[in-house]
């Protein structure tokens, strides 16, 4: 056989051993994108979390989900079953945060699920279901809240601000309309005030919820 022959012959040799060589590698040695591909997929955030369970079609950062509303969503300042609780940027949560209220459990107490807020576990991006949120304001209109933060087991110690709350049906042309405040409930369930009492968290979850690639491009992109 001559050397050229050899030489291609170990050519095609080396062509066929690069595809099996390449799965190998991404088997037993994956790069640290192929990990951060991997972390990204176990890490939710808040915004795609509540437009999935509120149905309240805002794209972009948390922060802008209050001005995008107008016109669009009705707003307002009284906790509703299935609104979201909109809270604008502060301190080092410079991009906001919302959350969608499952339960009203009296005039200052409030139940919320959200994604993002508690690492659990040393794990960023988890969901939290049904923990409490406070209204600490003076005048006990929801302008500033506390919310239930897992690594100390109760409520944080910041009064974050609020912007208010985004209702969960779009806003019709004509007269706006009201939505009264909630009712209270002087006495709560025994179940809830045992949640409100030691805010308990669910185990951390993975994101169960229909992937939505338009939206995160459009909640990447701010638009």
């Amino acid at each position: 056989m001559s050397v050229a022959a050899v030489k291609n012959l170990a050519t095609v040799i080396r062509n066929a051993m690069i595809p099996i060589l390449l799965a190998a590698q991404a088997v037993l040695f994956p790069t640290p994108v192929q990990a951060r591909d991997q972390a990204a997929k176990e890490y939710l955030q808040c915004v795609p979390f509540a437009r999935q369970i509120s149905g309240i079609q805002i794209y972009g950062d948390a922060h802008l989900w209050w001005d995008k509303a107008d016109g669009r969503y009705q707003r307002g300042s009284d906790p509703v079953e299935g609104a979201v609780l909109s809270l604008p940027g502060h301190g080092s949560m410079r991009l906001g945060h919302i959350a969608v209220v499952q339960k009203i459990v009296d005039d200052r107490n409030i139940l919320i699920s959200h994604a993002n807020w508690s690492p659990i576990n040393g794990r960023r991006g988890q969901i939290e279901r049904r923990v409490a949120a406070r209204d600490v304001s003076k005048k006990g209109d929801w302008s500033r809240v506390r919310i239930y933060y897992a690594p100390i087991g109760k409520l944080g110690t910041t009064a974050f601000p609020v912007n208010g709350f985004i209702y969960p049906k779009a806003a019709k042309k004509g007269p706006k309309r009201h939505w009264a405040a909630a009712k209270s409930q002087p006495q709560a369930r025994a179940s809830d005030q045992r949640q409100l009492a030691h805010s308990r968290t669910d185990k951390p979850q993975e994101p169960t919820e229909s992937v939505d690639l338009i939206g995160d491009l459009l909640d990447r992109l701010g638009s």
